[in-house]
C-alpha cells in the first residue's frame, strides 16, 4: 500500500476522488467508492459554504465536521485575528446547529456555563435557568484564561453529555460538542489545561495564518462590505441538517477497519508512549479516537474502509494534545509534531 498520504485538510469538493485502494481490501468491502451519496454530499458542501466568510482555513472546517461526525470535542489553537470564532459561528449556520459562545475569563463561575438554580419568589421554590452549555455547538473562547474550577464543570458535559444540578441529570442537546479555543503565544494570566481535560478533546487543531493570495482575498472582501456579524449577507445558508448529520454517523459506524489497520493504530500509540522525547504517551482512549477519526475521514473520502493513509492524516490532530515533551527536548527546540512526524516515519506500515 503506497505510504503517501493526502493530509484531511485538503478534503475532496463535491465530486471526491478515493485515495488508491489497497490490493486487498478489508472483507466485504468494495474496491470503490460509494457513488451519489446526498448525505456524503451535503456534509461536503458545508465546507464551499463556509468558505463564503472564512477563507483559507478548510483544514479547521473539515476537522470540525469530522469532530461532529465522531461525537468528540475540538480545541482550536491560534493567534487572535485567524477567524476561529466566525470558524464556529458559520459552520454552525451551514448545518442549521445552534451555537452560544461563552468568553472564558478568570471571574467566570462554573454556574456561568452549565447555568443555576434560581430562587423564585412568586412560587417560593427553586428553579433551574439553563446555562449556555445547553445548545449544539459551545464556543469556549480562550479557554485557559478561567480558573482550574470553572474547566472542570465542563468534564461533565463533555463525557456524559449531561449536566447535574441538585441530584437531577439534565440531558444536553444532540448533537453536543464543545470548540474551544486558546492562543498559543500568550501566557500570562492563563491556566493550563489538566491532561484529564485535554484527553478528553478529540482533535487539536491549529489555525495558521492566512497566506499572501489567501489574505489578499480576505481583505478584498472587507473592502466589498463583508461584515462577519452577518452572515446571510454573507450568502451562507443552511445546507446540511441535524437529520443528515446522525444519518452520517450511522454511515461512518459501518466503515470496516482491517485487522492489520487496528494494528497499525496501536503500534503508533504505543511508540508515543517508547518515545524518548516524550515523558507522556498517548493513552488507550487516543487509540480510540485516531480509530474514530480516521473511520469519519475514510467515509468522507468517499470510502467504507480504512487504509493506514487516512490514520496518518489524523495522526497528528488526533495525538498531539495527548503526549507532553520532556524538559530537555523541549530546550533542543523539539516540537510535538516533530516527534510525532519521526513515529509515522518509522513504525512499519501493514501491506
Amino acid at each position: 500500500m503506497s505510504q503517501q498520504y493526502q493530509p484531511y485538510g485538503a478534503a475532496p469538493g463535491p465530486a471526491p476522488q478515493p485515495a488508491p485502494a489497497p490490493p486487498a481490501p478489508p472483507s466485504g468491502s468494495p474496491d470503490t467508492p460509494a457513488a451519489g451519496d446526498p448525505v456524503r454530499e451535503a456534509l461536503l458542501a458545508v465546507r464551499r459554504e463556509v468558505a463564503k466568510a472564512v477563507v483559507g482555513q478548510d483544514a479547521a472546517v473539515t476537522g470540525l465536521i469530522i469532530a461532529l461526525l465522531s461525537r468528540g470535542h475540538v480545541l482550536l489553537e491560534g493567534v487572535p485575528g485567524v477567524a476561529k470564532t466566525l470558524l464556529v459561528r458559520t459552520l454552525s449556520a451551514a448545518l442549521d446547529l445552534d451555537t452560544k459562545r461563552v468568553q472564558f475569563t478568570p471571574d467566570l463561575m462554573p454556574g456561568d456555563v452549565t447555568g443555576s438554580l434560581i430562587y423564585d419568589g412568586r412560587t417560593s421554590e427553586f428553579t433551574f435557568r439553563h446555562g449556555p452549555v445547553f445548545t449544539n455547538i459551545l464556543l469556549a473562547d480562550e479557554i485557559n484564561r478561567t480558573p482550574p474550577k470553572t474547566q472542570a464543570s465542563l468534564l461533565e458535559a463533555m463525557e456524559e453529555r449531561q449536566v447535574s444540578v441538585d441530584g437531577v441529570s439534565l440531558p444536553l442537546p444532540d448533537p453536543f460538542i464543545v470548540a474551544a479555543t486558546q492562543n498559543p503565544v500568550e501566557y500570562d494570566g492563563t491556566y493550563s489545561l489538566p491532561e484529564a481535560q485535554l484527553d478528553r478533546f478529540l482533535l487539536k487543531l491549529t489555525l495558521d495564518l492566512p497566506g499572501r493570495e489567501d489574505e489578499i482575498e480576505i481583505i478584498r472582501r472587507h473592502s466589498g462590505g463583508f461584515d462577519p456579524r452577518n452572515l446571510a449577507g454573507a450568502g451562507v445558508q443552511a445546507v446540511a441538517t441535524a437529520a443528515d448529520l446522525e444519518q452520517a454517523r450511522q454511515a461512518v459506524a459501518r466503515v470496516e477497519v482491517a485487522p492489520e489497520v487496528l494494528g497499525y493504530i496501536v503500534d503508533l500509540v504505543r511508540a508515543t508512549r517508547a518515545a524518548p522525547s516524550f515523558q507522556l504517551g498517548v493513552s488507550p482512549r487516543g487509540a480510540t479516537a485516531l480509530l474514530n477519526t480516521s473511520r469519519a475521514w475514510a467515509w468522507l473520502s468517499g470510502r467504507t474502509f480504512v487504509t493506514p493513509d487516512d490514520v496518518k492524516a489524523l495522526t497528528l490532530p488526533a495525538l498531539r494534545h495527548r503526549v507532553s515533551l520532556r524538559p530537555e527536548a523541549q530546550m533542543d527546540g523539539v516540537s510535538v509534531d516533530d516527534v510525532l512526524g519521526s513515529i509515522l516515519a518509522t513504525v512499519p506500515v501493514p501491506r
